[in-house]
């Protein structure tokens, strides 16, 4: 058996949980939208990924990210509570960043995020 210094470790088994995923774009620095993912998760206990992209669009181009979140099964929540979380830390990125809008996409919609005027 393996041991470690601060979990039990044993055999393994099988969490199933109810499948739900969103990913949020944003534009912007992808050094300052981890620092808002870091600020956002630790306090909630949530695990994203994040991986730079570029956005190509009618007249130019720019750096962003693509941060995921799923469903994590030790800790389950509802598909509600999630999309809240996934759209707060849609803002948090946006505003750390400097973006006007984010975009969540999840399994079941998307939400078009902005601070723009029209």
């Amino acid at each position: 058996m393996i041991t470690h210094n601060r979990y039990a470790v044993g055999d393994w088994r099988e969490e199933p949980a109810s499948t739900w995923w969103a990913r949020i774009y944003v534009g912007g620095d992808v050094a300052a939208a981890e620092m808002a993912c870091r600020a956002a998760v630790f306090p909630q206990g949530l695990c994203v990924t994040i991986q730079p992209t570029r956005y190509i669009f009618a007249g130019g181009a720019e750096d962003g990210v693509e941060v995921g979140m799923i469903q994590y099964p030790p800790f389950p929540e509802t598909e509600a509570a999630l999309m809240a979380k996934a759209q707060a830390l849609g803002r948090a990125i946006a505003e750390a960043t400097h973006q006007w809008s984010a975009t969540v996409v999840s399994s079941t919609g998307t939400v078009f995020l902005s601070r723009r005027t029209k």
